[in-house]
């Protein structure tokens, strides 16, 4: 299945609480140098997002500006080096940011297999929390 050049992810505006939330449409991530792009089937909530989400946590400047630290799902494109991980392998990941969406870059260093017995839900809280 190609991959779309739009995504749905979720737009926290200038931060507060969770009301501010919505779902707004971006551009799937473009891949670096061993980076993956994965289909998120779910994402984890951590500490981080929800600062992030109230405004008090600037992500690093080479971090997503989007929500999201933590992803499961199946890996679709791979980046230039990436030797490790084929696609359609299922995976979490911890992402730089960008996570609450239809699709999240996470470098290939940073991403797991699902483990067996787990599902895509659970698999999700593993990479941070």
């Amino acid at each position: 299945m190609p991959i779309p050049a739009t995504m749905r992810y979720v737009d926290h505006g200038n931060g507060g609480g969770p009301e501010v939330l919505k779902v707004a449409t971006r551009e799937v991530p473009e891949l670096g140098a061993g980076e993956v792009l994965i289909e998120v089937v779910a994402a984890g909530v951590n500490r981080p997002d929800c600062i992030q989400r109230s405004g008090r946590y600037p992500p690093p400047a080479d971090a997503s500006p989007h929500l999201g630290l933590e992803v499961a799902g199946r890996i679709v494109a791979l980046g230039q080096g990436v030797t490790e991980w084929k696609i359609g392998e299922a995976v979490c990941a911890l992402a730089n940011g960008g996570g609450y969406a239809d699709y999240a870059a996470a470098p290939a260093g940073q991403v797991l297999p699902v483990p067996a017995g787990l599902t895509m839900l659970q698999a999700a809280a593993l990479p941070d929390t």
